[in-house]
């Protein structure tokens, strides 16, 4: 049977005005998780916890190597319940009760790469094995900038590129072999010439920003006829990840993301009441 998507019309028009009744906009990101937890259909919550999975890796990572580092609480799993899964992996996802047990056997599962990138590279492998079509789509893209920018910063700065590379695909192997400036990906990542310009740019923090940026404007274009479906709800989160990442390092910055952020949901808000207005015409 196939599934008709659900629709959440309240919530991702309550979104703006949530956010708008404060005077210094400061959105907390573990309100808003909690919020999906209880307005989300079922069959989408999956989706979401996808989204909040990085920061189980930093705690996962935390515990593992014992640095009693501060708790991240924007994770899906508690401190307790991940200390017991170390001790008996059995209820996370698949991908985690893998890395757990190779992990404290000291067996990589990808040779030469961090125990960092080699969870990263174990996560975007579930991420992109998802059945939300958008997901798998931004999941694809955000890897593939992030390779890109990886191979670009190796060239820049003559670094090695071995172990930097997350997963196995057209992409990574141009990259690998590739001496082009656009590692020969023109027609297949059009998005490379974006990134060449970036990378020159010497200043990190708006290289950092620009890359945001695009992924933002992805973001946007992925979800250009998605209004009030799941898709637009994890567009959101995604971009206020961003956000929150911007305000902990530059709060200018991350207000400013911020802002563009309400004004794209205020402009669904008046959507919304445009529908119900035509709605009640017809």
């Amino acid at each position: 049977m196939i599934r008709m998507p659900k629709h959440y019309y309240c919530l991702v028009a309550g979104l703006p005005e949530l956010i708008l009744e404060q005077e210094k906009i400061r959105f907390s990101p573990e309100d808003f998780r909690d919020q999906l937890l209880e307005e989300i259909h079922a069959t989408d919550l999956e989706y979401v916890h996808v989204l909040y999975l990085p920061h189980d890796h930093n705690n996962l990572l935390n515990l593992l190597r014992k640095e009693n580092k501060p708790f991240d609480a924007l994770g899906n799993y508690s401190l307790e319940f991940l200390e017991d899964e170390i001790k008996e992996p059995g209820k996370l996802p698949a991908y985690l009760q893998k890395f757990i047990v190779n992990f404290k056997e000291d067996t990589p599962v990808y040779e030469d790469m961090s125990w960092e990138n080699q969870l990263t590279s174990l996560y975007y492998d579930h991420a992109t094995s998802l059945k939300n079509h958008f997901l798998v789509q931004w999941f694809h893209f955000d890897r593939n900038v992030n390779n890109v920018m990886a191979g670009l910063m190796a060239r820049k700065y003559d670094h090695p590129l071995k172990g930097e590379l997350i997963g196995h695909d057209l992409i990574t192997e141009s990259i690998r072999k590739s001496h082009a400036r656009d590692f020969g990906l023109a027609n297949d990542f059009p998005e490379i010439e974006d990134l060449l310009q970036i990378i020159d740019n010497e200043n990190i923090q708006e290289r950092e920003k620009n890359i945001d940026m695009l992924k933002w404007q992805h973001l946007d274009d992925l979800n250009t006829f998605n209004y009030f479906t799941i898709e637009k709800i994890l567009g959101y989160v995604i971009k206020l990840n961003m956000v929150d990442r911007w305000m902990r390092l530059d709060e200018e910055t991350g207000q400013k993301i911020f802002n563009k952020l309400i004004t794209e949901l205020k402009n669904s808000f008046e959507l919304l009441k445009e529908f119900k207005i035509n709605g009640r015409k017809s």
